[in-house]
């Protein structure tokens, strides 16, 4: 299934088209390798995505077990190793605190966010590091 279309603009810079919704973004090259830097670049939307999917497994659980869940903020940070330049580790500090769940609740959350998709597609080739609060 075709989900999305993306375009080269020159420059190091990219459109990304998500086909069904219509929403479009751009990349650019990170300062480090050669870009300016004024957008995400396709590695960093890599490491958000981890986040972003993490949330949205934890949604669909509380969702479906009739939890409220009403605040999560996460803060992304991305490791780049040199030879060959890749993703080393994606750290994520997620912030759980403000959805009042009991002890045993959070440990299930915290379960169920690490078998988020992307988590379970790249584990075996990027270091993660979770830091719930």
């Amino acid at each position: 299934m075709k989900i999305s279309e993306v375009s080269y603009l020159g420059n190091l810079r990219t459109a990304c088209k998500h086909l069904k919704s219509g929403d479009t973004f751009i990349t650019d090259a990170p300062i480090d390798n050669n870009g300016k830097g004024e957008a995400f670049s396709p590695t960093d939307i890599l490491a958000t995505s981890l986040a972003s999917c993490a949330m949205t497994i934890i949604g669909i659980y509380c969702n479906n077990n009739g939890l409220s869940f009403e605040s999560c903020e996460a803060s992304v940070n991305k490791l780049m190793s040199s030879h060959p330049r890749k993703v080393e580790k994606i750290s994520i500090e997620m912030k759980l605190s403000e959805n009042e769940w009991d002890e045993k609740t959070l440990a299930k959350v915290i379960q169920v966010a690490r078998a988020c998709p992307v988590e379970l597609t790249i584990q075996n080739n990027v270091q993660i590091e979770y830091k719930f609060t």
